[in-house]
């Protein structure tokens, strides 16, 4: 089995697997650190295959396996075996993409995660400057961001709605007056136009609409959707 920890808050992340392990782990257990800066290839393998010469169970934490690429592999490869193995296995880690989290709770006992508390609030607005600039990897970062200091996927959602809105009304119209805009916003989003290709913006426009529905539905999960529609701005 194994059994995950993570978060933005990494203080929090080890002291509740250090508790976990405290109030969970045998007497008779033996219990191994596996770290991100020393992993060698392999040292999964070897940990899944583990057998204590005294009889008592065998316990692992991999620390931060998303600080070594082979590492990580290595851990995403064999969730499967370790769920199913005898031996046990806590797993540390910062901040998770929903991607990420959900290869993790495929097969996962257990998984908490610890968000540290932002002293400001995010500026959504950054996100829609983002979007105007088709700046993927600038809205890419602040997607992050906007998730970690606890915005929810609705709220993000309606802001890049928002300025795809603006955008389609700067499309259609020759004048902040017949857009119903004011004169700054609405000349702003005439020059981003420049940016996308015939179509480009109803395109997305549309797919961010049917995105929401689709979440609310329960179709797909708002998250990992929202990530996926990022990456294709």
């Amino acid at each position: 089995m194994y059994v995950v920890f993570f978060g933005s808050d990494r203080n929090r992340v080890r002291d509740a697997a250090t508790t976990y392990i405290e109030k969970q782990m045998p007497a008779d257990a033996t219990l191994t650190t596996l770290d991100a800066a020393e992993y060698q290839p392999g040292q999964v393998a070897d940990a899944l295959g583990a057998c204590s010469l005294f009889g008592g169970s065998e316990w692992f934490v991999f620390d931060t396996p998303l600080g070594n690429e082979e590492f990580v592999n290595d851990v995403k490869e064999s969730l499967t075996e370790m769920a199913e193995s005898s031996n046990t296995f806590v797993i540390l880690e910062g901040a998770l993409l929903a991607a990420q989290k959900k290869t993790y709770e495929k097969h996962a006992t257990e998984m908490k995660e610890f968000t540290a508390e932002k002293t400001e609030r995010f500026n959504s607005f950054a996100l829609a400057e983002a979007l105007a600039g088709k700046d993927k990897r600038q809205l890419w970062v602040l997607l992050q961001e906007a998730k970690l200091s606890g915005l929810r996927e609705e709220e993000i959602i309606g802001m890049l709605w928002w300025q795809l809105k603006a955008l389609r009304l700067a499309m259609k119209t020759k004048t902040a007056v017949e857009a119903g805009m004011k004169d700054f916003p609405y000349n702003k989003a005439k020059r981003a136009l420049a940016k996308f290709q015939d179509g480009e913006v109803e395109r997305l426009a549309q797919s961010l609409l049917e995105l929401y529905h689709d979440g609310h539905a329960g179709v797909r999960e708002l998250d990992l959707g929202l990530e996926e529609w990022v990456l294709r701005v």
